[in-house]
């Protein structure tokens, strides 16, 4: 019943009750897109037409949805290498991202990037990082610029439970704290640091997010299975840093079904049972959970959401065949898109020691 009620809180709050039925129907929709496109890929990893790592999104997928559905002109997004999701969330298109993976150069970073390096510009979208808690201080980088440029805006910067024991992490929050910046850090709380549980890997009082005291930062520690709460809860971190241009520090629980990658082998019966993956499956599921939110409300049918999930699998599968006919970046490319400056022919691309030479 208490489950219950704090879904009709967070369903009745004023950003979701403004959501339109067209609206409530996208975000199943991307989160479908998301999870048939993780499926389809880890497909075609196994069949060996993918090179590398592949860090799958499936399960979490409430989670950039939820949070990319806030996002306005000026909000930007940055994550660290389980970046799929994100991309798709903003809307990357699956061709370019399935090409990514596939090492085409019609991939979102010309074939160089692979699963770990999703970039989008144009959607305010900065990656897709490999190095843990890497994207921290760049997070941090981009909401000076928008303090800088007096812009309304923020940067929601996502980590996984594991990047908050790294130093960058904590630099990070001292600067944003101190100069007061519009940024917003999300830890995508699985449970896993790779695989090792939270207990083993991080000494906490209540939760990691509470970490945010000693910087004198506001935090929360929020459920991610409901679009609703993430949306209503993230929200406020939103105005916070729009209007205050104040920092906050998020704790999102959620959890994936997959390891930690594809190549972790004890992501079933070693570190987790099967049992507790079956469990989440069954009972908290996002994709579930807010598809029963739309039929109970009457927003679409059971049949209506299977065909926007049939669409969805389609899609991906067409994504894949676009990234097998595709063709690799030619060799002659490979110093292309390294500095900017050089690509661009500008007077420090000509001048800079950009190659360690004199």
């Amino acid at each position: 019943m208490a489950a219950v009620q704090k879904s009709i809180k967070h369903k009745d709050a004023p950003i979701n009750k403004a959501l339109s039925k067209d609206e409530k129907i996208a975000i199943f929709r991307d989160m479908s897109r998301i999870r048939r496109f993780e499926q389809i890929a880890l497909k075609h990893y196994n069949g060996e037409k993918m090179g590398g790592f592949l860090h799958l999104y499936i399960g979490q997928e409430s989670v950039a949805v939820g949070c990319a559905s806030l996002m306005g002109e000026n909000d930007h997004m940055i994550t660290a290498y389980r970046d799929h999701g994100h991309a798709l969330a903003v809307g990357m298109g699956m061709n370019e991202g399935m090409a990514e993976l596939f090492g085409k150069k019609t991939g979102c970073s010309k074939g160089k990037g692979g699963s770990m390096h999703y970039f989008a510009p144009s959607k305010n979208y900065w990656g897709g990082h490999g190095i843990v808690a890497g994207q921290t201080p760049l997070g941090t980088g981009i909401a000076f610029g928008l303090k800088y440029k007096e812009l309304k805006g923020c940067c929601m910067t996502f980590m996984g439970d594991g990047a908050v024991n790294q130093g960058a992490f904590h630099e990070s929050l001292n600067l944003a704290a101190l100069m007061e910046l519009p940024v917003i850090y999300i830890i995508e709380n699985n449970g896993y640091s790779m695989g090792t549980s939270q207990k083993r890997s991080s000494a906490y009082p209540s939760c990691l997010a509470e970490r945010a005291e000693g910087y004198g930062m506001a935090w929360e520690l929020l459920n991610g299975e409901d679009v609703y709460e993430v949306r209503s809860r993230v929200q406020v971190a939103i105005e916070r840093a729009h209007n205050e241009k104040k920092p906050t520090l998020l704790e999102i629980s959620t959890y994936r079904y997959y390891g930690h990658s594809v190549a972790d082998s004890k992501h079933k019966d070693g570190y987790r049972t099967k049992e507790e993956i079956e469990r989440y499956q069954r009972d908290h599921d996002p994709i579930n959970i807010w598809r029963n939110h739309l039929v109970s409300e009457g927003v679409f049918t059971e049949e209506e959401a299977k065909v926007i999930d049939q669409a969805a699998y389609k899609e991906a599968e067409d994504s894949a065949v676009f990234a097998d006919q595709s063709e690799y970046p030619d060799p002659s490319e490979m110093f292309d898109d390294v500095y900017w400056e050089v690509d661009n022919q500008t007077e420090a691309g000509a001048t800079g020691r950009h190659f360690f030479n004199d």
